[in-house]
C-alpha cells in the first residue's frame, strides 16, 4: 500500500484552515531533497507557515509539498519531500497530527509475523484464539 502520509497531511491541513487558524509544518531539514533557505534551518530542523497569505502555488502532493515563500523580502520556491514532514499543527493552539521521523515510519507491520518470533502460546490454550477487548477511541490533547 502507499504512504497515507500524505493523505493525513492534506486532511489536516484543511482541518486547521476550514477553523481559521494558520497551518505550520515542521520538517526535518536534514533529509535529502528538502530545499529550503540554509539561514531559516535551526538544529537541523525548519518551521514553515503554509497559510494561504504566507505561501503561493501550494501543492500539497503524494511525494513532495512545494510552495514558493518570502524570507526576508526575498521569493524562494521550497520544495519538502513528504517523508521530511515530522508534524503539521496550528500555530494558535498547537492541535495537529506528529509524523514518525524514520524511514517506512507509516507502513503497517508485516502481515504476518517470522513463525521464530512468535512466543508459544500459554499451557492448556494451544489452538485458542486469545479474547480481544473492544476497540475503543479517546481523545488526544
Amino acid at each position: 500500500m502507499s504512504s497515507n502520509r500524505p493523505y493525513l497531511l492534506r486532511a489536516i491541513y484543511d482541518w486547521i484552515t476550514d477553523n481559521n487558524l494558520t497551518p505550520y509544518i515542521l520538517v526535518d531539514a536534514s533529509r535529502e531533497g528538502v530545499r529550503v533557505p540554509p539561514q531559516v534551518i535551526k538544529n537541523g530542523q525548519v518551521v514553515l507557515n503554509l497559510a494561504m497569505r504566507a505561501v503561493a502555488s501550494l501543492d500539497l502532493g503524494n511525494d513532495w509539498i512545494s510552495f514558493q515563500a518570502r524570507f526576508s523580502g526575498v521569493s524562494h520556491n521550497i520544495h519538502i519531500p513528504v517523508q521530511a514532514v515530522l508534524a503539521l499543527y496550528a500555530q494558535e493552539n498547537g492541535q495537529g497530527m506528529m509524523f514518525p521521523a524514520e524511514e517506512g515510519g507509516d507502513q503497517p507491520p508485516p502481515s504476518s509475523p517470522d513463525p521464530d518470533d512468535t512466543p508459544p502460546p500459554p499451557e492448556g490454550e494451544a489452538g485458542e484464539k486469545p479474547k480481544r477487548s473492544a476497540p475503543f477511541l479517546r481523545v488526544v490533547k
